[in-house]
């Protein structure tokens, strides 16, 4: 439902933005049409000023006109009054009388000549004027003509540019349209979706509801009358029973110890730096210990100085001893926690030591002060370290006091009240912050006492890089101390939450007894989870069995068709059991008959015994010639045939085939016959099953093929549908472009006419000046 808000919100601010663009548009046709109507009144301007200017070309040629004819006419005087001249030199005499009628032509002559002279004069100007008034009206109009072009060419590209964006914005919205039905139909059948499974939901929460009500009865049933005592009720009996293990709690306390070691580490670091250079800075300032003897009492500080790594390494030690404490395989809480008792006697041990450095610093930097290279705001600097200090000290006193508070439930569990824990912890944060606040102010101090240092006229290069160190040793504590206070601030929820726990339901601390019998415990089930896991056995791979899923379906193997042949075989085996008792009967029959046959034999040999020792002498003649051809036939193969085969017998010539071996060679013919032909039907059988199983496959291949044909062919027509549907749309849009295409080109048609009337009317402006130019340069 959010999605469908946010793309409404969306689909409002699109259409926001569009009705903007229509307005502009409204706007821009409205400035097109008042300059269309300002263009037709300077045409019409520029047609009263064209009649004007014919009208002075008139007035103009008419004068030209007259001034020619004026100048024709001085030039007849002219040559009058020279013709009169060249008479007078011939004749003096006439000259003389006719004297006074020349001179009274002469001054006519002048003035006639003088007028026409003045009225040239008039008119020149007067010709003048309007060729510069005519020039004025020009450049004017053509200057107005050019600005017109530029702000139809300025409206024609900004008309470009909205139908550009007004169809983009309109593809642009037409596509979100398309994405938002598709959304909200989407969204839909989520919605349909998620009120199915929330009915289902409901109907199994009350399906469980009931449930568990009816198991609840029961066990407090069961509980009331079986249990006669609950020791869960009692905190006193509660507290004797076994916690559970939390491994999830060892691991994330050992993180968070880790984090802290980190931090002591870099505060011990900057701690040493800090006291071996300010060790360093006694020796140098005020009094340099290499040129003259210090002060006993910066003597004795800076011995003390000297011991800082043996009080001060103990905090990393100790840390590094709790933090190796937490591990995996124990229960840390306060009362276990032996080894937090250590790390508080360090801290006091190095309490110890700042205590006992404290009073020689201050007398140090008293010293300092009384020194004659000691400004005035250099001693305000060291004042001010001089409160630092103390409040320093003053904040370590504070940790060790709540640090020890912390250390006594491991060995006086009757020291600290549960209730206290948390007063405990939060009190500890508050200090860190107020211990980095001092930090700030001790780096801002000396920082400025730093540089005031540098000014005093006796300040060497060892004592400013001294000063350097030691302020850089100052800022890695601030930044130190700043990162454990923003550590232990962020993670006191968990500190006062979840450091002690108890037995399930218990509200009192675990003991340390307690905790050992846990871990005991712990190990015992560790082992007997290891004793009963069991590799697991090996499976097909998911990628696997999804690649031969396929195969599986259209396999020859598959289950009906397994089925079937094992159905068929059985049947075949059960005609095959019944032939063969058939068989081994008649196989019977024929003994007895052959044990029949055998005995009569015998009988009929025994009886003509006799006969054949009485012929032998009369035969043996007869045996001797006969012998000779016996061997021949004996040499040469027997053969029998049949409808089954042939038989082919060899004899030797030592012993002739019996009854016996005859049988049995039949017997082995016909039992070889037997076998190849059932093997051939075996054969034959095994190929029909093969290829019954095959088209059973090629038939379920093929009504898979069906159904993905039908499901592809509807998958299709929804195609189909849409893309008719984008068809309709995009004729529809390209209609709506299409006139306003042809609206935009009837405008730009009209623009041009205009244009092309201004620029013919601008053309004839020009010959016609330029034709009232040539005739002032004939003039």
């Amino acid at each position: 439902m959010a999605a469908a808000a946010e793309l409404q919100g969306k689909y409002q601010k699109l259409a926001q933005e569009y009705s903007k663009l229509r307005a502009q548009n409204q706007v821009l046709k409205k400035g097109v049409v008042d300059e269309q109507a300002n263009s037709a009144s300077l045409k019409e301007q520029l047609k009263m000023k064209d009649q004007s200017l014919r009208k002075l070309q008139q007035e103009m040629d008419s004068l030209t006109f007259r001034n020619q004819q004026l100048a024709k006419r001085v030039e007849l005087l002219q040559d009058e009054l020279a013709l009169s001249e060249a008479r007078g030199k011939k004749n003096k005499k006439s000259a003389e009388s006719s004297s006074q009628l020349s001179q009274e032509q002469k001054s006519v002559f002048n003035e006639d000549l003088q007028k026409k002279i003045e009225e040239n004069e008039r008119l020149h100007i007067l010709f003048f004027e309007a060729d510069e008034q005519h020039k004025r009206l020009e450049t004017e109009l053509r200057t107005r003509l050019e600005v017109l072009e530029t702000d139809a060419a300025q409206h024609q590209a900004v008309v470009d540019s909205l139908t550009r964006k007004y169809t983009d914005t309109i593809e642009k919205l037409q596509n979100d349209k398309a994405k938002l039905e598709i959304k909200s139909q989407t969204l839909e059948r989520e919605a349909k979706d998620c009120r199915l499974r929330t009915e289902e939901c409901q109907q199994q929460l009350k399906n469980l509801q009931a449930a568990l009500g009816s198991r609840l009865e029961e066990s407090l049933c069961i509980i009331n009358e079986k249990v006669p005592f609950n020791d869960t009720r009692s905190n006193r009996y509660n507290a004797l029973n076994v916690p559970l293990h939390n491994r999830r709690y060892q691991l994330k306390l050992r993180d968070l110890a880790g984090q802290a070691l980190a931090f002591v580490q870099e505060l011990v670091t900057a701690l040493l730096n800090f006291h071996t250079y300010t060790e360093q800075k006694v020796q140098i300032f005020p009094i340099d210990s290499a040129t003259d003897a210090i002060s006993p009492l910066n003597q004795k500080f800076s011995q003390y100085l000297h011991e800082n790594a043996s009080y001060v390494r103990p905090l990393e030690e100790g840390m590094l001893h709790l933090f190796e404490s937490i591990t995996e395989d124990t229960v840390t809480v306060l009362e276990t926690a032996v080894k937090l008792k250590t790390f508080s006697e360090h801290l006091a041990s190095y309490l110890c030591f700042l205590r006992k450095i404290l009073p020689y610093q201050l007398k140090s930097l008293e010293e300092e002060c009384e020194s004659s290279l000691c400004t005035a705001a250099l001693r305000a600097r060291n004042m001010e370290l001089h409160r630092d200090m103390k409040r320093l000290t003053a904040v370590f006193e504070k940790l060790h006091t709540y640090v020890s508070l912390l250390a006594l439930p491991s060995t006086k569990p009757e020291g600290l009240l549960r209730t206290n824990y948390n007063l405990v912890f939060t009190n500890i944060a508050a200090s860190l912050h107020g211990f980095h606040d001092i930090l700030k102010d001790i780096s801002k101090h000396y920082s400025q006492k730093a540089t005031l240092e540098q000014d005093v006229p006796t300040a060497t290069q060892k004592l400013i890089t001294t000063n350097d160190c030691i302020l850089s040793s100052v800022v890695a504590l601030t930044n130190g101390v700043g990162k454990i206070a923003s550590f232990f601030s962020n993670n006191l929820d968990h500190f006062t939450t979840s450091l002690s726990y108890g037995p399930k339901g218990g509200t009192e601390f675990i003991s340390p007894l307690s905790a050992e019998c846990m871990l005991q415990y712990k190990k015992k089930a560790v082992a007997y989870m290891k004793s009963l896991k069991k590799p697991c056995a090996d499976s097909v791979p998911y990628e696997e069995a999804l690649a031969n899923r396929r195969v599986l379906l259209s396999s020859t193997e598959s289950r009906e068709g397994l089925a079937q042949q094992v159905q068929q075989s059985l049947e075949k085996i059960a005609k095959l059991e019944q032939e063969k008792e058939h068989w081994m009967l008649e196989a019977q029959l024929a003994k007895i008959k052959l044990e029949k046959e055998n005995q009569k034999l015998k009988n009929s040999l025994s009886g003509h015994l006799t006969e054949t020792i009485q012929d032998r002498s009369v035969l043996s003649n007869v045996a001797e010639q006969k012998k000779e051809t016996a061997e021949k036939s004996l040499r040469e193969p027997i053969k029998s045939t049949s409808l089954i085969g042939m038989l082919t017998i060899t004899t030797d010539n030592e012993k002739a085939p019996d009854v016996e071996s005859r049988e049995d060679l039949i017997k082995n013919h016909y039992m070889a016959r037997i076998a190849e032909l059932t093997s051939h039907l075996q054969l034959a059988d095994s190929k029909s099953v093969h290829f019954h199983a095959e088209c059973r496959a090629l038939a379920k291949r093929l009504s898979l093929a069906e159904k993905s044909k039908e499901s592809l062919t509807e998958e299709l027509k929804l195609a189909s549908q849409n893309i008719s549907r984008l068809q309709d749309e995009l004729m529809t849009t390209k209609r709506s472009y299409e006139d306003q295409l042809s609206m935009m080109s009837d405008h730009l048609c009209s623009m041009n006419e205009t244009l092309t009337k201004q620029r013919e009317e601008i053309d004839t402006l020009k010959m016609t000046s330029k034709g009232n130019s040539k005739k002032n340069k004939n003039r």
